[in-house]
């Protein structure tokens, strides 16, 4: 195994309204808004995780995201709901690959799925929803 020097420190979301973000992401990770300064809102940091971060930009998405979160949650129906009720929303279409695809209130992609191990297949499709009914 090869030893780097890089670590990730931050992650950091660019949004057109942080304080709103922030307050959504707070909600859903269980991390209360530490800060503010210039462009950013800041989450509170927990310990051997990377702090998160809401960028004010002016340019507005544009796209699917080319990173996004997994989530891992003890009951899929539970956060599903939970995110609904924070303003994000279902993102239709991922069904047929198995995932759980969310969003969040400005549109940014993330994935719930299970705490307990699940698979997927060579075609990347997972096996997660096989048997839930959302």
């Amino acid at each position: 195994m090869v030893e780097s020097s890089f670590e990730i420190t931050d992650i950091i979301i660019d949004c057109s309204d942080p304080d709103r973000l922030a307050m959504f992401w707070a909600a859903v990770l269980g991390r209360p808004i530490e800060g503010r300064k210039g462009p950013y809102v800041w989450l509170k940091r927990q310990p051997g995780a990377p702090s998160v971060g809401f960028q004010k930009v002016t340019e507005p998405k544009a796209g699917k995201n080319r990173l996004h979160l997994d989530l891992a949650v003890p009951d899929l129906v539970i956060a599903k709901t939970a995110v609904e009720a924070l303003g994000g929303r279902r993102i239709e279409g991922y069904e047929a690959g198995g995932f759980l695809v969310m969003s969040d209130p400005e549109g940014n992609e993330f994935c719930l799925v299970p705490v307990a191990p699940f698979s997927f297949d060579e075609s990347g499709h997972a096996d997660y929803l096989d048997d839930l009914k959302l």
